[in-house]
C-alpha cells in the first residue's frame, strides 16, 4: 500500500484504518498523470465500498442467519494476475476465486461499464463489488460448496444451479444496497445506476451483443430483467432470507 500511495501520490493506508478488508494492487501498469489520477479515484471509491459492505455483513450476518462473517480480499489489476482460480485477466471481467477467499476486478472493467455497456455512475462500480462480495457470503454460508457439489452429480442442472448462484449474489448486493439506503448514503439516481448495471450484464444482453442472438439454455447468470428484479428485491427487503433463487 506504501508503493501504490507512493504511485498515485493519494495515502491509501488511511481508507483501512477501520477494518481488515484488503486491497492487493497487481500490475499498476500507467505512469500517466492524469490516468494515474483517475486510478487513484476508484481505487479510493472501490476501497471504501469493499470496507462497509463488508463492515456491514459482519452485522447482519449473525442478526440475520447467526453465522459469523469473515472477511475476503480485494485484488485490483490491470492486464492480468494469478489467483487461486487460475489466471485473472481483462477477459475474464470481475470475479470471486473461492479458493482463495479474493475477489478480482481489471479497473478497466469500469470503463467498459461506463462506455460500452452504458451504465455509468459510482453506484454501478459499487453494484459489482456488491455482487461478487454476495459471492463471498455465499461461501460463507456454505451455499457455494453446495451448489458445486450439485453441479458435479447432476452435469445437466449445471447451468440452472450456475444462475440460481449468480441471481442470489445480485439479491445479497441488494440487502447491502439496502443498508447504504437506510443510512442515507445514496440516492434514486444512485438506485437507478445500479439497476442498470444489473441489467448491462445480463446474459441476453451479452449474447445479442456479442453473436446477435440469445440461447437460453445457454445461460450462467441471468437474463438483464432477472438481475435486475432480484438485485431489486435486495434491496427494497434488506433481508437474506428472500434472496431465495433456488426455489
Amino acid at each position: 500500500m506504501i508503493i501504490l500511495s507512493i504511485i498515485f501520490k493519494v495515502n491509501l493506508l488511511s481508507l483501512f484504518s477501520g477494518g481488515d478488508g484488503v486491497v492487493e494492487p497487481s500490475r499498476p501498469v500507467t505512469s500517466e498523470a492524469n490516468r494515474d489520477a483517475g486510478e487513484a479515484r476508484e481505487v479510493q471509491f472501490v476501497s471504501f465500498v469493499l470496507d462497509d459492505a463488508q463492515s456491514t455483513w459482519d452485522r447482519l450476518l449473525p442478526e440475520q442467519s447467526h453465522s459469523p462473517y469473515r472477511h475476503a480480499k480485494l485484488v485490483l489489476l490491470r492486464d492480468y494476475t494469478h489467483s487461486g482460480c487460475g489466471t485473472a485477466q481483462t477477459a475474464t471481467g470481475p470475479f470471486y476465486c473461492p479458493a482463495d477467499e479474493k475477489v478480482y476486478i481489471d479497473l478497466s472493467f469500469f470503463d467498459e461499464l461506463r462506455g460500452n455497456f452504458g451504465a455509468p455512475g459510482e453506484f454501478a462500480q459499487a453494484y459489482v463489488l456488491a455482487h461478487e462480495i454476495g459471492h463471498h457470503v455465499q461461501r460463507v454460508l456454505g451455499i457455494e460448496q453446495q451448489v458445486r457439489h450439485l453441479q458435479e452429480r447432476v452435469p445437466s442442472q449445471g447451468n440452472r444451479l450456475s444462475v440460481a448462484l449468480e441471481l442470489q449474489a445480485d439479491c445479497l448486493a441488494g440487502v447491502w444496497g439496502h443498508s447504504t439506503g437506510q443510512r442515507k448514503l445514496i440516492d434514486e439516481s444512485d438506485v437507478e445506476a445500479g439497476m442498470r448495471a444489473a441489467a448491462a450484464v445480463g446474459d441476453d444482453r451479452l449474447q445479442r451483443m456479442a453473436r446477435g442472438h440469445v440461447s437460453p439454455e445457454s445461460f450462467t447468470h441471468g437474463s438483464s430483467a432477472d438481475r435486475v428484479a432480484w438485485f431489486r428485491k435486495g434491496m427494497e427487503s434488506g433481508e437474506i432470507g428472500t434472496c431465495q433463487t433456488f426455489q
